[in-house]
């Protein structure tokens, strides 16, 4: 019995050096340790073996085990590492080659909109977010704009129910900033917006706004002015010029529009400002008194400004684009010029 567990032991053995995969190993421990495996028939057998012999032929049956177990871990672990080794290698990325492969940059809406927000936050104001659903309440209520307004009529505004909606402006963000913070305030709201309009040139459905607000003491029509001058002279060029016109908006008053001085041509006309020298880039006005009392603010001791700045106008206007629907179409072909 002995010789017969030591020529299993050498003959396992001279196997488990000879194998070369994990596989093949775990099948020879299967065939050698395994419920129907040698050692396995060698212990079950040892009812046929005399009493006085059964402890000596269990110890030597139970140490060629614990031996043959062993071996086989050992040779485990160096298959297992083996094959790792290989699968990495195959699966190895050469960093040194394929320097040649296009590296994406930001689309130019949104390094305007980053440039934008850098500026003002440079300026100490801060940026807030609001909903893209947004309530009547928030959108039109609190902004003066009454329900007979032709803004909201469905045909200018999604309607999710009568009184939720998609946003038509970015403004719903500064009744919200009012509501939670008393002056000073000095906050921008950047954000996409949509409207019930046909894609064509110059509309789109979704489009992207930057509302800013100032409120304190002693805020005028030249703090507003001075603001936007600087935003002008920043983004287009330092002799860039800018001029008010008088315009409504309901939630301000006074209100004007904004037109700075041709970038392409420097106010001496051409085709981009149909040879007016200007281009018209916002609408800005001193904040209703209607809009600071509905938020808790005192307009005898306050006053502010407010903008709205259309940043896909200040993309087009940069960049030279003459068509809406361009930025929004995902061609690669647009998109590689930047």
């Amino acid at each position: 019995m002995e010789q017969k567990i030591s020529e299993i032991i050498q003959r396992t053995t001279l196997r488990i050096n000879a194998i070369n995969s994990v596989k093949e190993l775990n099948d020879l421990k299967v065939e050698v340790l395994g419920k129907s495996g040698e050692l396995t028939l060698i212990l079950r057998g040892l009812k046929d073996v005399n009493a006085q012999d059964r402890p000596i032929v269990g110890k030597i049956v139970n140490d060629a085990r614990v031996e043959l177990e062993n071996a086989i871990e050992a040779k485990l672990g160096v298959l297992e590492r083996k094959e790792l080794n290989d699968k990495l290698m195959k699966e190895k990325i050469d960093i040194t080659i394929d320097r040649k492969r296009p590296i994406g940059k930001l689309h130019p809406l949104n390094e305007i909109k980053r440039k934008a927000i850098d500026f003002f936050v440079c300026m100490g104001f801060i940026v807030t977010d609001s909903p893209e659903i947004e309530t009547t309440y928030y959108n039109f209520d609190m902004l003066n704009i009454p329900p007979d307004h032709p803004a909201r009529e469905p045909q200018d505004t999604f309607f999710v129910t009568d009184e939720i909606i998609l946003r038509t402006q970015t403004s719903a963000g500064q009744i919200r900033t009012m509501e939670k913070i008393k002056p000073p305030i000095k906050m921008i709201s950047p954000g996409r917006v949509f409207r019930s309009d046909e894609a064509d040139a110059t509309h789109t459905p979704c489009f992207h706004q930057m509302e800013g607000l100032v409120v304190d003491k002693g805020i005028t029509m030249c703090d507003l002015k001075g603001t936007l001058s600087s935003f002008a002279k920043h983004f287009f060029a330092a002799d860039t010029k800018i001029r008010f016109r008088p315009s409504h908006f309901p939630f301000t008053e006074p209100s004007v529009e904004v037109d700075v001085s041709c970038v392409h041509c420097g106010g001496k006309g051409c085709n981009v400002c149909k040879g007016t020298g200007w281009i018209e880039i916002l609408g800005a006005g001193m904040v209703n008194r209607k809009v600071l009392s509905g938020c808790g603010i005192d307009p005898d001791i306050y006053t502010g400004f407010a903008f709205g700045v259309g940043l896909d106008r200040i993309t087009a206007i940069i960049h030279g684009i003459n068509d809406a629907r361009v930025p929004f179409e995902g061609d690669i072909r647009f998109l590689k010029q930047f």
